[in-house]
């Protein structure tokens, strides 16, 4: 009986130590103390040191005069402008480089992604070479490339390359008309938005006909007559508003137009052609990624090669391309940093001025580090919410 009762007692549990709950908490404790007074010690020792070396703290410099002048600038300035003027021509700027070079490496990325796979043998090497010879080489060689490489070596202005619609191409950039608005010309703009809006109708009402009848109806050229048809209209309605003012040759340089400086192509065209090689590659992948009997099912119900790709291989493609292409978009807009290697006026550049003239190293590259991280995450914010739009819907 004495054995049974001793059986029937409870074993002890031994010391909480060996309790994996307790361990657990123990452990994150001693973690979240640990970044605590790492913190504190970080942040201690800065303001001393802003103590010691008599720099005050605070974004009060912003207001300050900037002194310096930027050579590329989206908006006005000058240097009697404050630093805060000067940090957002910069922001512009890398605005203005990274959102050309995402829309710009899209389109290459997708047609050497689709060539890859292409039947042509020509074109397939063509691709492939492409792809192996940037994907291989760092972006600032290739920033390099195109500024000292070709835009460095191209004539001089008395000496440019006459192009298409009055524009003109030399050592010192790219020169095409500027259009000078006139009264009414707000009408083009209004007309033109509109008829984005009933572009964007008329194809989601075609989608959901396609969805429910199998009939499909002309989307393209349907939203290419409403987006350009009606600014047309309107710039006809409100009396030809619209002039432009054409590049001239002179002496020695030209005259009149609109110019892109050379530090702007060779850092736009860099990164790019830098990008577009990693993109080709994801669209690769993603079409490789379909089933071959979504391709063999479609040509057995008689689309050609064409109609293939576009209505059956690449929606499902999408699915599979979006995650990775968020990340080459995110790196095209960090790597736009590098402007600075070539004197292009963007965020790092200007801030890194500003940073120089105030002493106020901190707030400075806070103020950078904050204007990446939003940058970031907004793209990834939109890109997310394009990969929600395109994932698979359960029935």
């Amino acid at each position: 009986m004495a054995s049974q009762e001793i059986l029937r007692e409870e074993p002890s549990r031994g010391s909480f130590i060996n309790d994996p709950k307790v361990r657990g908490i123990f452990f994150q404790a001693v973690v979240v103390i640990v970044l605590v007074a790492s913190v504190w010690w970080i942040v201690q020792n800065t303001i001393d040191n802003l103590t010691r070396l008599n720099i005050a703290s605070g974004f009060g410099f912003l207001r300050g005069r900037a002194g310096f002048d930027i050579s590329d600038s989206a908006i006005a300035y000058s240097s009697d402008s404050t630093y805060s003027r000067a940090i957002l021509v910069g922001f512009i700027n890398t605005l203005i480089v990274a959102g050309a070079g995402i829309v710009t490496a899209t389109l290459i990325g997708f047609i050497l992604g689709i060539g890859r796979l292409s039947r042509n043998w020509l074109i397939r090497k063509i691709c492939m070479v492409y792809v192996e010879v940037f994907r291989n080489i760092p972006p600032l060689l290739v920033i390099f490339f195109w500024y000292s490489g070709v835009l460095a070596v191209l004539p001089a202005p008395r000496d440019s390359y006459n192009l298409p619609f009055g524009s003109f191409l030399n050592q010192r950039g790219f020169y095409f008309p500027r259009a000078v608005w006139g009264d009414g010309s707000w009408l083009i703009f209004v007309a033109l938005l509109l008829g984005i809006a009933m572009a964007w109708f008329v194809a989601r009402k075609a989608r959901q006909r396609q969805m429910a009848t199998g009939q499909q109806f002309p989307v393209f050229w349907t939203s290419a007559a409403l987006i350009v048809g009606l600014p047309l209209l309107a710039y006809a309605l409100s009396g030809f508003p619209l002039s432009f003012d054409f590049p001239q040759q002179s002496t020695f340089n030209l005259v009149g137009g609109f110019q892109v400086k050379p530090e702007f192509l060779s850092l736009y065209l860099a990164l790019s052609f830098y990008t577009a090689a990693f993109i080709a590659e994801i669209v690769r992948a993603g079409i490789m990624g379909v089933s071959k009997g979504q391709t063999e099912a479609a040509g057995a119900l008689g689309l050609r090669p064409g109609s293939i790709l576009r209505l059956v291989v690449v929606p499902q493609a999408m699915r599979i391309v979006i995650p990775p292409l968020t990340s080459q978009y995110l790196n095209l807009t960090k790597n736009s940093s590098l402007a600075i290697a070539i004197g292009y006026p963007d965020l790092t550049a200007t801030t890194g001025t500003v940073l120089n003239q105030t002493g106020q190293a901190i707030e400075c590259v806070l103020i950078m580090m904050v204007v990446y991280l939003v940058l970031s995450l907004l793209t990834s914010a939109v890109m997310n919410v394009v990969n929600a739009r395109m994932a698979l819907v359960e029935r």
